[in-house]
Protein backbone atom coordinates (compact mmCIF):
# COMPACT_ATOMS: atom_id res chain seq x y z
CA UNK A 1 0.00 0.00 0.00
CA UNK A 2 1.00 3.54 -0.50
CA UNK A 3 2.18 5.47 2.12
CA UNK A 4 1.15 9.00 2.19
CA UNK A 5 3.47 11.40 4.09
CA UNK A 6 1.61 13.81 6.25
CA UNK A 7 3.26 16.71 8.17
CA UNK A 8 1.76 18.02 11.23
CA UNK A 9 2.12 21.51 12.66
CA UNK A 10 0.46 22.76 16.03
CA UNK A 11 -2.07 25.69 15.38
CA UNK A 12 -2.50 25.29 12.29
CA UNK A 13 -5.63 26.09 9.85
CA UNK A 14 -5.83 23.46 6.94
CA UNK A 15 -8.91 23.49 3.87
CA UNK A 16 -10.44 19.89 3.33
CA UNK A 17 -11.60 18.41 0.81
CA UNK A 18 -13.04 14.92 2.02
CA UNK A 19 -14.90 12.38 -0.90
CA UNK A 20 -17.55 9.81 -0.43
CA UNK A 21 -16.53 6.89 -2.72
CA UNK A 22 -19.23 6.48 -4.73
CA UNK A 23 -19.71 10.36 -6.21
CA UNK A 24 -21.65 9.62 -9.07
CA UNK A 25 -25.37 10.39 -8.20
CA UNK A 26 -25.07 9.84 -4.46
CA UNK A 27 -26.83 12.06 -2.17
CA UNK A 28 -25.24 10.40 1.67
CA UNK A 29 -24.22 13.37 3.15
CA UNK A 30 -27.52 15.27 2.56
CA UNK A 31 -29.54 12.74 3.06
CA UNK A 32 -27.76 11.85 6.72
CA UNK A 33 -27.35 14.97 7.58
CA UNK A 34 -28.43 14.41 11.20
CA UNK A 35 -25.85 11.30 11.02
CA UNK A 36 -22.40 13.54 10.03
CA UNK A 37 -23.37 16.67 12.23
CA UNK A 38 -23.40 13.95 15.12
CA UNK A 39 -20.35 12.19 13.87
CA UNK A 40 -18.96 16.11 14.09
CA UNK A 41 -19.92 16.51 17.92
CA UNK A 42 -18.59 13.35 18.44
CA UNK A 43 -15.19 13.67 17.81
CA UNK A 44 -14.88 17.45 18.77
CA UNK A 45 -15.80 16.26 22.05
CA UNK A 46 -12.88 14.40 22.01
CA UNK A 47 -10.63 15.97 20.00
CA UNK A 48 -11.18 19.59 19.85
CA UNK A 49 -11.10 21.99 16.62
CA UNK A 50 -12.46 24.95 15.47
CA UNK A 51 -14.36 24.64 12.18
CA UNK A 52 -13.61 28.46 10.66
CA UNK A 53 -16.16 27.37 7.47
CA UNK A 54 -17.70 24.37 5.95
CA UNK A 55 -19.97 23.13 2.87
CA UNK A 56 -21.47 19.78 2.90
CA UNK A 57 -22.50 18.62 -0.54
CA UNK A 58 -24.29 15.91 -1.48
CA UNK A 59 -21.22 13.87 -2.34
CA UNK A 60 -18.42 15.71 -0.43
CA UNK A 61 -17.36 18.46 1.70
CA UNK A 62 -14.74 20.74 2.10
CA UNK A 63 -13.52 22.81 5.56
CA UNK A 64 -11.39 24.59 7.35
CA UNK A 65 -10.32 23.84 10.69
CA UNK A 66 -8.05 25.37 12.75
CA UNK A 67 -6.65 23.19 15.37
CA UNK A 68 -5.71 23.27 18.86
CA UNK A 69 -2.37 23.82 20.32
CA UNK A 70 -2.10 20.41 21.46
CA UNK A 71 -3.17 18.26 18.73
CA UNK A 72 -1.15 17.91 15.65
CA UNK A 73 -2.55 14.91 13.91
CA UNK A 74 -5.05 16.17 11.64
CA UNK A 75 -5.52 12.01 10.47
CA UNK A 76 -6.24 10.69 13.40
CA UNK A 77 -9.28 13.41 13.91
CA UNK A 78 -10.50 12.88 10.24
CA UNK A 79 -10.16 8.52 11.24
CA UNK A 80 -12.81 9.14 14.19
CA UNK A 81 -15.44 11.14 11.88
CA UNK A 82 -15.22 9.48 8.51
CA UNK A 83 -15.69 5.63 11.21
CA UNK A 84 -18.14 7.54 13.52
CA UNK A 85 -20.04 8.34 10.64
CA UNK A 86 -20.11 5.10 8.64
CA UNK A 87 -21.11 3.13 11.42
CA UNK A 88 -23.98 5.66 12.31
CA UNK A 89 -25.87 4.32 8.66
CA UNK A 90 -26.91 1.07 7.36
CA UNK A 91 -24.60 -0.79 5.25
CA UNK A 92 -25.54 -1.57 1.61
CA UNK A 93 -22.30 0.69 -0.10
CA UNK A 94 -20.52 -1.59 -2.63
CA UNK A 95 -17.29 -2.57 -1.27
CA UNK A 96 -14.65 -3.66 -2.79
CA UNK A 97 -12.23 -6.68 -2.28
CA UNK A 98 -9.25 -4.49 -1.29
CA UNK A 99 -11.58 -3.09 1.31
CA UNK A 100 -13.18 -5.96 2.49
CA UNK A 101 -9.90 -7.66 3.53
CA UNK A 102 -9.36 -4.97 5.77
CA UNK A 103 -12.74 -4.98 6.97
CA UNK A 104 -13.55 -1.51 6.09
CA UNK A 105 -16.22 0.05 4.76
CA UNK A 106 -16.86 1.71 1.38
CA UNK A 107 -18.20 4.89 2.53
CA UNK A 108 -15.29 7.17 1.93
CA UNK A 109 -12.68 7.62 -0.13
CA UNK A 110 -9.56 6.64 1.84
CA UNK A 111 -7.18 9.54 0.86
CA UNK A 112 -8.04 13.48 1.36
CA UNK A 113 -7.26 16.95 0.01
CA UNK A 114 -5.29 18.59 2.58
CA UNK A 115 -3.93 22.25 1.98
CA UNK A 116 -1.92 24.15 4.86
CA UNK A 117 -3.13 27.51 5.24
CA UNK A 118 -0.50 30.07 4.62
CA UNK A 119 -1.36 33.25 5.33
CA UNK A 120 -4.53 35.43 5.56
CA UNK A 121 -5.07 35.90 1.83
CA UNK A 122 -4.67 32.13 1.23
CA UNK A 123 -7.44 32.10 3.81
CA UNK A 124 -9.55 34.05 2.18
CA UNK A 125 -9.39 32.25 -0.78
CA UNK A 126 -10.13 29.30 0.38
CA UNK A 127 -13.34 30.63 2.54
CA UNK A 128 -14.02 32.21 -1.19
CA UNK A 129 -13.84 28.90 -2.43
CA UNK A 130 -16.04 27.03 0.11
CA UNK A 131 -18.61 29.37 -0.41
CA UNK A 132 -18.64 29.19 -4.11
CA UNK A 133 -19.08 25.69 -4.46
CA UNK A 134 -22.54 24.86 -4.36
CA UNK A 135 -22.78 27.77 -7.05
CA UNK A 136 -20.63 25.87 -8.86
CA UNK A 137 -21.85 22.21 -8.49
CA UNK A 138 -25.72 24.04 -9.49
CA UNK A 139 -26.91 23.33 -5.87
CA UNK A 140 -27.76 26.82 -5.49
CA UNK A 141 -28.23 29.83 -7.79
CA UNK A 142 -25.89 32.82 -5.54
CA UNK A 143 -23.61 32.69 -2.65
CA UNK A 144 -26.35 34.60 -0.50
CA UNK A 145 -28.38 31.43 -0.59
CA UNK A 146 -25.31 29.19 -0.58
CA UNK A 147 -23.95 30.77 2.59
CA UNK A 148 -27.60 30.20 4.53
CA UNK A 149 -26.74 26.50 3.28
CA UNK A 150 -23.59 26.59 4.46
CA UNK A 151 -24.76 27.88 8.08
CA UNK A 152 -27.33 26.31 8.60
CA UNK A 153 -25.54 22.34 8.55
CA UNK A 154 -24.02 22.27 11.69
Amino acid sequence: MTEYRQFYISKAIWFFTVNLAERKNNHLLIDKIDELRNAFRYVKQRKPFHIDAIVILPDHLHCIWTLPPDDENLSVTWNMLKGRFSRSIDQGERILKSRQKRRERGVWQRQLWTHLIEDQDNYNRHVDYIHWNPVKHGHVKSVIVGLIQVFSIM
